[in-house]
């Protein structure tokens, strides 16, 4: 069982950044690991993923160029840096991890384990 914990949500208006960062209570380096979020009324959406060892990583288009996926896997962290937020970014966004050893990409049934969330608002 790994817990993941999000923090850095907040409330920000458009055009400014935010990191999100993402902890993990156990060792994360054979994990695939993405971030996703969840608007009000709408269904979760992948935001990006990274591979085990930080050298593939893939960002929905609706985030591409202003959003950053990294991690470092000594700390077991994983980071969502995002810039050029807009009030569309507005979502619960969650932290999401797969078992050692299982690939994943944007499709959140290949996570295994998820975060409570951190709440991102951007205003206009």
């Amino acid at each position: 069982q790994v817990d993941l914990v999000e923090s850095g949500g907040g409330s920000v208006q458009a055009g400014g950044s935010l990191t999100l960062s993402c902890a993990a209570s156990e060792l994360i380096a054979s994990s695939y690991m993405a971030w996703f979020r969840q608007a009000s009324g709408k269904e979760r959406e992948g935001v990006a993923w990274i591979s085990p060892g930080g050298t593939i990583s893939v960002a929905a288009d609706s985030v591409k160029g202003r959003f950053t996926i990294s991690r470092d896997n000594a700390k077991k962290t994983l980071t969502l840096h995002m810039d050029s937020l807009k009030p569309e970014d507005t979502a619960m966004y969650y932290c999401a991890a797969t078992r050692p050893g299982r690939a994943a990409g944007m499709n959140g049934n290949s996570y295994d384990y998820w975060g409570q969330g951190t709440q991102v608002t951007v205003s206009s």
